[in-house]
């Protein structure tokens, strides 16, 4: 073993101990509180004239001062030194990151699968191996989103990341993150999504030799809890099940770089210290993680496969009710009992466009070709459903109560059409085959 896998072996090491330790806060929307050291959080006001512990008082706001209170998302943070004090920052290349508006090509309304993405180059961290897939909006706007993958082998060392044009969803794949907030620590495995607000600063260390997944970059509305309706007081994503972390600090003085993604461009500027140090902290504006796999599946229990709105577990509402900026659906281990009922994704075309991604197993209307890591893009108004192996086995099964528990895959919908940026139409791994899916479809018809 070379001397840096050694180092990322043990740093790997370091990084589970870490994650198997952590505690959380629970519930989605909250106005949580937390300290790290007793006495550090203020009691009965935000901004004292000299802050606890010698601590700076500074307030962060992911929402307008005079949003609605339901919609209002703020902290306030208490850190040993001022974000106010750094120096300037500089351009830096973007990589393979790229920002709405999506100009490189036209809208394309073909359908598009890729495979999932090489391996990175040794040395390749989270923010390095962001390669971006295509979105919509513009992130200056503060309108659309961005559909993002990362693979990585190595830490982020002395760097953190924060992201002024919007919030990250991240859904790993392949190995499991520690994440490294202004607010805490937070461990995010395949099966788990994390969620990290606008402006607030992270670094990712990896709790495996390499890691992959996808990422959304939500512009618009911070993503909520979607309503329930009919449904009821419960059921789909219960608020409980999300974790926010708990104060943990950096107290560390040596040269950190701190890159900021502001207007669809990286910028840089290197710190004398560690800006992850925060020692308490209340408020709203905070990171979760969640484990997809608590998700309450509801769905028919007499007849027809339900909209796959029923499978919302997090939505950005858009100035129209009812029509998201972009969800975040996840398909969860289920039971399918429907009678006289054609049980995979019924074949369909919709004004919302659809990127999915698969973490394991099958997916239940795709035979082949749709691998973890994997992901599949049907714009608006794309005809798409189930391949025809699907469709021949589905339509003659014996309709018995059937578990789906052999995958987990999600679905990025928006309400825009998704532009695939230039590296994502002429990737190597793009599968350039993708329509003949649908052939074999035989005619049935019998006047």
């Amino acid at each position: 073993m070379s001397e840096q896998a050694d180092s990322a072996h043990a740093g790997s090491e370091q990084a589970r101990k870490t994650a198997e330790a952590l505690e959380y806060l629970t519930g989605f929307g909250n106005e949580h509180s937390s300290e790290a050291v007793p006495g550090a959080l203020p009691i009965g006001r935000n901004s004292p004239q000299r802050a606890p512990l010698g601590l700076y008082a500074e307030q962060l706001s992911g929402s307008a001062f005079t949003e609605p209170r339901t919609h209002n998302r703020r902290s306030w943070l208490y850190r040993i030194r001022p974000s106010a004090a750094h120096p300037p920052f500089t351009r830096i290349d973007n990589g393979a990151l790229r920002s709405a508006p999506f100009t490189e090509a036209v809208p394309d309304p073909n359908r598009f699968r890729w495979n999932p993405l090489p391996d990175p180059a040794p040395g390749t961290d989270f923010l390095s191996g962001l390669w971006t897939l295509g979105g919509n909006g513009d992130a200056a706007q503060r309108a659309g989103m961005a559909i993002h993958l990362y693979a990585a082998n190595a830490d982020m060392t002395d760097r953190v990341f924060s992201d002024s044009d919007g919030e990250l969803l991240i859904v790993p794949e392949r190995g499991g993150l520690l994440l490294r907030t202004e607010l805490g620590l937070l461990a995010a495995h395949p099966g788990d999504m994390a969620l990290i607000p606008r402006g607030v600063r992270f670094r990712v260390e990896l709790l495996d030799a390499d890691a992959r997944g996808y990422v959304c970059e939500n512009y618009g509305q911070p993503f909520e809890l979607p309503n329930l309706g009919p449904i009821g007081a419960n059921g789909l994503a219960a608020a409980r099940d999300f974790q926010a972390p708990v104060a943990a600090y950096e107290d560390i003085e040596r040269p950190t770089e701190v890159i900021n993604k502001f207007c669809g461009n990286l910028w840089s500027a290197t710190y004398d210290h560690s800006p992850l140090d925060v020692v308490a902290w209340h408020g709203s504006h905070v990171p979760y993680v969640y484990d997809m796999r608590r998700f309450n599946v509801l769905g028919s229990i007499s007849y027809d496969h339900p909209d796959p709105s029923i499978f919302t577990v997090l939505t950005s509402p858009s100035d129209t009710p009812g029509l998201a900026g972009v969800d975040f659906v996840v398909f969860a281990p289920r039971w399918l009992v429907g009678e006289d009922t054609f049980r995979p994704p019924y074949f369909h075309r919709n004004v919302m466009s659809e990127y999915m991604g698969l973490i394991e197993g099958a997916y239940d209307a795709k035979a082949e070709g749709f691998v973890p890591g994997g992901g599949s893009l049907h714009n608006m108004m794309s005809a798409h459903g189930p391949d025809h192996e699907t469709f021949d086995r589905a339509s003659a099964a014996d309709l018995k109560p059937q578990k789906i528990d052999d995958g987990l895959a999600f679905m990025f919908e928006t309400r825009w059409p998704i532009t695939a940026t230039a590296q994502a139409a002429g990737a190597d791994h793009l599968q350039r085959g993708y329509d003949d899916v649908w052939q074999g479809l035989q005619r049935h018809f019998r006047a």
